[in-house]
């Protein structure tokens, strides 16, 4: 049996964010389009396999288009060079005015370059744009 830890941060400031000093005119984030699903699901897969990631393997088409034409739930894409590098997906919850980054990482070609902590950095600030509690 392979053991699984699974920890939570939280940010309750913009002021306490140690912000990626990683910048480069070659990366870009941007908020996708809620029709868009398929390319969550990919991302799901793909940088998940390496995570242990499987609450959504057996979702339907339909259960991820669902999903992401909640209101509150937004996707952003990291793309390094016009190819995509990475994702995240944040959840605003109205009744505790808090910012969940439901899911977040880069494909494996990407990783250990610095492109996690700024995309982790811009989710942050992202997040704090709307005046809210804190992100988890």
């Amino acid at each position: 049996m392979i053991e699984i830890s699974r920890q939570y941060l939280e940010i309750t400031n913009i002021n306490q964010l140690k912000d990626s000093n990683y910048s480069h005119e070659e990366c870009k984030i941007g908020l996708v389009k809620k029709t868009d699903f398929q390319l969550n699901k990919f991302l799901y897969r793909q940088i998940g396999k390496d995570h242990r990631w499987i609450d959504r393997l057996s979702w339907s088409d339909q259960t991820w288009q669902h999903y992401l034409n909640d209101k509150y739930v937004d996707t952003y894409i990291l793309e390094v060079k016009n190819e995509v590098a990475g994702y995240f997906e944040k959840i605003f919850h109205l009744e505790t005015n808090e910012v969940e980054i439901a899911y977040f990482g880069v494909l494996k070609d990407y990783r250990e370059k610095n492109y996690g902590g700024y995309l982790l950095s811009n989710a942050i600030k992202i997040s704090f744009q709307k005046n809210i509690r804190r992100v988890w």
